[in-house]
């Protein structure tokens, strides 16, 4: 593929949490790279290994002799989705950072929407498997979509977040949003897009929600039995948690910085 200089501060971040994912990371590594080569991104892409035990790390550092633009990250054992999202974006050095699935359920391409409604404004920008569902290639099946929707309830009743879809493993944030939203985030494995985009609120954050086009892979880990429940516990933590002032610890002023061309 080629060595690619980047740059100390890039414009882009792309997070990638990775847990067991020996079968599909290369193939994601490449789909990714070749993406940022072809738009001519200034980006880095990050691989969060959660505790993997199938040779995962491997294949990242093996990738990364010959793609430059790959770096790896190691949590301390296995600690949830949440926790490698949140400590690939605070680890991330560009000036726009987000987190993208490693079975490419929404084409990275589609980042190009999430970085425009950031350029034309927005803090948070969250793709949305919801807002066209014609974008849709292969759906999921009807037990997991009436989930899904029952949960999207859920999170608009309960905590207030009016958005077609709060689940899609598909966010950009700019670095100042990112920076101040994941310090405060308590949960750490699948329940976490609701607390952060509830705390992006609270900050006074302007979330976007943006459609992508995306397709349901059938090897998800996620069961919507087991974890179904323990993220409506997470909920209701959440809901604690802001009774508490956990969520007012760093609520200054915002100032959005002024990107840089590149």
């Amino acid at each position: 593929m080629g060595f690619v200089r980047v740059a100390q501060n890039p414009q882009y971040s792309i997070v990638i949490p990775a847990f067991n994912e020996s079968a599909r990371i290369l193939a994601t590594l490449e789909a990714v790279v070749a993406c940022v080569r072809q738009r001519g991104w200034d980006a880095e892409v990050l691989v969060v290994n959660d505790g993997s035990t199938d040779g995962t790390s491997r294949l990242v550092l093996e990738f990364a002799r010959t793609a430059l633009e790959v770096r790896l990250l190691e949590n301390p054992g296995n600690r949830g989705k949440g926790y490698s999202v949140r400590s690939g974006l605070l680890e991330a050095s560009g000036g726009v950072v987000m987190f993208t699935d490693a079975d490419m359920s929404a084409p990275i391409e589609e980042a190009e929407q999430l970085f425009a409604a950031i350029g034309r404004g927005a803090d948070i920008a969250i793709g949305s498997r919801w807002l066209e569902r014609g974008r849709q290639t292969h759906r999921q099946p009807l037990y997991r979509q009436v989930f899904g929707r029952c949960f999207n309830a859920v999170t608009r009743s309960v905590m207030g977040l009016n958005f077609a879809d709060t689940q899609c493993g598909f966010k950009a944030f700019t670095r100042e949003a990112a920076q101040t939203v994941f310090p405060l985030q308590t949960i750490e494995r699948w329940g976490f897009d609701p607390e952060i985009l509830f705390i992006a609120l609270k900050c006074g954050f302007k979330v976007v929600e943006v459609p992508v086009s995306w397709a349901h892979d059938e090897r998800t880990r996620m069961s919507y039995l087991n974890d179904g429940v323990k993220m409506l516990e997470e909920i209701a933590a959440i809901r604690w948690n802001a009774l508490r002032g956990r969520y007012s610890k760093r609520t200054e002023p915002i100032h959005r910085a002024t990107l840089e061309k590149r």
